[in-house]
C-alpha cells in the first residue's frame, strides 16, 4: 500500500466522506466518480469502526446499486424520504446555491447548451443533504447570478425537506446558510489561499479572519482508499480508477 501523501483528488474524496457522515442512504447519479468514492469511503470507514451501516447506491454500477429500473426507484424512494443525500452539480453555480444545468444566455436562445435540467429540482426539494460538486473552481462556473435556474438553493413560502448543504471545489469548501441565503468559506485545500479562492469566484461570500485549511486523510482513510474503495470504484468506473492509481505513483 502506498505511503505517499494524499493526492488533490483524495482530498476532495475524504472531504466528501466527511460532509456524508451520519447519513444512511446517499444516492449518487451517474458520471460521479468522485462522489460516488467519498460514499464507498464513508461505508467502509464505517464498516471498519463498527458504525451504523450505509447503504450507497450509484447509478449506472450493477454491484453498488440495488435498484433495477433505474432513475424511476430513485425518484420513488426520494419522494418517500428514503434518501438521505444527493449530488449535483451544474454549469454554473451561484451566491444563492442556484444551479443552471442548461445553457448559458438568454433561455431559450441559449448560446450554449448543456444535458439539461432532468430531475435536478425534484431531488434538491426533497433530499435532505444536498453537496454541491465541482471540479472546476473559476468565475464562468461560480457565477453570481445564473442564467438559468434549473434547481433554486432557497424558495420563499414552499415547504421543503432538501437543499444545499455544502460547496465542494478544488480549491475549497463551503458551507450554506439557509437563513442568510449565501455561503460561507469553511476551508481551503492543500496549495492555495483564500485569496486565491476570493479571486477565482464569481459571487460573494462570508468568510471567517482566518480560513483554515481543509482536513487531509488519515493513515487509516488513506489506506482504505487506496484499497477496497479503488477495488470497487474499478466496477463502474475503471478509468478514473487508474487514474487514482497513477496520481499516487506521480
Amino acid at each position: 500500500m502506498s505511503t505517499a501523501p494524499a493526492t488533490t483528488r483524495e482530498i476532495l474524496i475524504a472531504t466528501i466522506a466527511d460532509l456524508l457522515d451520519g447519513v444512511r442512504t446517499v444516492a449518487v447519479g451517474a458520471s460521479s466518480p468522485i462522489p460516488a468514492a467519498g460514499a464507498m469511503l464513508l461505508r467502509a470507514r464505517n464498516e471498519q469502526r463498527g458504525r451504523e451501516r450505509v447503504r450507497v447506491i450509484v447509478l449506472g454500477s450493477r454491484e453498488h446499486n440495488f435498484f433495477t429500473n433505474g432513475s424511476f426507484e430513485l425518484f420513488d424512494a426520494t419522494a418517500q424520504g428514503r434518501v438521505d443525500a444527493f449530488f449535483l452539480g451544474g454549469g454554473q453555480i451561484d451566491g444563492q446555491a442556484n444551479i443552471n444545468l442548461v445553457g448559458t444566455g438568454d433561455y431559450p436562445t441559449s448560446t450554449v447548451r448543456w444535458p439539461g435540467s432532468f430531475g435536478s429540482a425534484y431531488m434538491y426539494y426533497l433530499i435532505p443533504r444536498v453537496i454541491l460538486f465541482r471540479e472546476e473552481h473559476s468565475p464562468r462556473v461560480l457565477v453570481d447570478k445564473v442564467d438559468f435556474v434549473s434547481a433554486p438553493g432557497s424558495s420563499e413560502g414552499i415547504h421543503r425537506t432538501g437543499g444545499p448543504h455544502a460547496l465542494l471545489t478544488s480549491l475549497a469548501l463551503f458551507d450554506f446558510d439557509k437563513d442568510k441565503k449565501r455561503f460561507r468559506l469553511r476551508s481551503v485545500h492543500r496549495g492555495h489561499t483564500a485569496e486565491d479562492v476570493r479571486a477565482a469566484t464569481g459571487f460573494d461570500y462570508d468568510a471567517p479572519a482566518n480560513v483554515p485549511a481543509t482536513p487531509e486523510p488519515d493513515a487509516e482513510t488513506l489506506a482504505l482508499l487506496r484499497g477496497r474503495v479503488t477495488g470497487e470504484l474499478a466496477e463502474c468506473y475503471p478509468q478514473f480508477a487508474e487514474t487514482l492509481v497513477a496520481d499516487r505513483a506521480a
